[in-house]
């Protein structure tokens, strides 16, 4: 067998794996996935029965808590007005499910009752989100979210991160509008990508790699969903607030270890409606992404790396004679 030949096999086996890996995740759950949905909102029953009911057919812990967050991300809805008026205080269990309304507090504090309901051990974690990248310079002064930690064993290794409010959609930047899009990249989530979008006030539930620095977390790209799915890491530059000079490159890179193939890399420059997206061109070696790319004219503008037309980071640039 020649070089070459051993070489197109091997690239062959990686995107096998890859596309194994996430059609996976996929199938271990798509049983628990398929029977929680078709259960709908069980709006005239109590929290301890609809902990029962949505989770009786599955004997293992894992199912359970896949169960509860299902429910949970399909059935409430993100407060932003509560968010607004009372900040992330903590909703309870039974304004939660009668409004089917909740500050992220009250997601995680329903997905913690819910899992105590069933035996399982979850504790919720407050800290910092961050949501635009207008907090690289004016960071908040309190916490803004609430998320939860499972155990699902008795080694550091078995605590997981369940992020509910971000399992049920996502909200623009300025936190006014929410849309409800089901996302179970937020159950057992990856713990580096969590982590550059989430700072625990607790750095003992700082589970893998992370910074404890708030300033250091605030001064990183705006990391968005969209990075689950290629496996961002190690992007470049890794401080969100740019200044560079018009007509000199600025180059990106990030490591990618998603199973999406690419098709298309732009920038997203601007913000409502003065946005351009220009195509870049750009290598993918050894499973990083490169490219750079020259500001024309003078900027002060949100800058977003969009891949397959995803917003994947952002950040903010200012490009000056």
């Amino acid at each position: 067998m020649t070089l070459s030949s051993k070489k197109v096999l091997l690239i062959l086996f990686l995107f096998a794996s890859t596309k194994l890996i996430a059609q996976k995740r996929y199938e271990d759950f798509k049983v628990v996935d398929e029977y929680v949905k078709s259960l709908g909102a069980l709006d005239t029953l109590n929290m301890g029965t609809i902990s029962y009911i949505v989770t009786k057919k599955f004997p293992d812990s894992k199912d359970k808590a896949r169960a509860i967050f299902d429910w949970i991300a399909w059935n409430i809805s993100f407060d932003v007005k509560g968010a607004k008026k009372n900040g992330n205080e903590k909703n309870i269990a039974e304004d939660v499910l009668k409004f089917r309304k909740a500050t992220s507090a009250g997601y995680a504090a329903l997905f913690q009752d819910m899992c105590s309901v069933v035996k399982i051990r979850c504790l919720t974690v407050d800290g910092y989100l961050k949501n635009n990248v207008e907090q690289f310079t004016e960071k908040p002064e309190e916490f803004n979210h609430t998320w939860d930690v499972v155990q699902m064993g008795m080694s550091p290794e078995s605590w997981f991160y369940v992020d509910p409010t971000l399992g049920s959609g996502y909200t623009d930047e300025k936190v006014t509008v929410f849309t409800k899009q089901y996302n179970d990249a937020y159950f057992f989530a990856d713990r580096t990508i969590f982590n550059y979008q989430h700072l625990p006030d607790n750095h003992a539930w700082l589970l893998g790699p992370g910074t404890k620095s708030k300033s250091d977390f605030f001064s990183m790209p705006l990391v968005k969903n969209a990075a689950y799915e290629f496996g961002i890491s190690n992007f470049l530059p890794d401080n969100g607030y740019i200044k560079t000079t018009i007509n000199k490159t600025v180059q990106f890179s990030c490591k990618l270890s998603g199973n999406k193939g690419i098709d298309i890399v732009a920038l997203l420059i601007g913000e409502d409606k003065k946005k351009k997206t220009k195509t870049v061109d750009y290598t993918v070696t050894d499973g990083v992404l490169r490219f750079g790319y020259k500001f024309p004219e003078e900027i002060n503008y949100p800058v977003t790396v969009l891949i397959n037309n995803k917003p994947v980071l952002g950040y903010f640039v200012e490009a000056s004679e």
